[in-house]
């Protein structure tokens, strides 16, 4: 799954933001697994942006459920 920026993220319906959030879960998940197992990882950067796509999402996410 590809860079989450911002912008992208506004375009999105609450349904999609959900789903996508599930799909950079479990790509987080196989980073790990990938990284713990002592296999090095075919994109360095990979994993933090995995991580800050997740936190871009949940922000946007939980400032709707505020709104």
């Amino acid at each position: 799954m590809p860079h989450l920026r911002s912008r992208d993220i506004d375009e999105m319906s609450h349904e999609q933001m959900l789903e996508t959030l599930e799909d950079l879960r479990d790509e987080m998940l196989q980073l790990r697994s990938k990284q713990a197992l002592g296999g090095s990882a075919s994109n360095p950067g990979a994993y933090k942006q995995t991580r800050r796509s997740i936190a871009r999402l949940l922000t946007k996410i939980n400032l709707a459920k505020e709104e």
